[in-house]
């Protein structure tokens, strides 16, 4: 009586959920980034800005929708930071050029 579920481990009692699963089994799973509404994955986008350069977010915030604010984060990944010329900081953590080519590409997408 040797049952293949009795000597698989995910079957065995352990205290802890086992960790591999089947998409059926769940009755809830994380939502991958390409699945979350369009407002979320922009709002999630735009944290990361503000957390690292909030006058780049509140500056993108005043021009979301319009042509330029694509050309404008253009220009902030391609020229490396503000050209306000306020500061002499040169170039930005790769969360933010992430977050900057995603909402370039949310942008067009709207």
């Amino acid at each position: 009586m040797n049952n293949p579920k009795h000597s698989d481990s995910r079957y065995q009692e352990t205290g802890f959920p086992s960790l591999q699963w089947e998409d059926e089994e769940l009755p809830t799973r994380p939502l991958p980034l390409h699945e979350r509404p369009l407002q979320a994955r922009i709002d999630s986008e735009m944290a990361v800005i503000h957390r690292h350069h909030a006058r780049i977010a509140l500056a993108i915030e005043k021009f979301w929708g319009h042509r330029d604010c694509v050309e404008y984060m253009r220009t902030l990944i391609l020229s490396g930071g503000h050209a306000d010329g306020k500061g002499a900081r040169v170039g930005f953590k790769p969360e933010v050029i992430s977050a900057l080519m995603n909402l370039i590409g949310l942008h067009k997408s709207l």
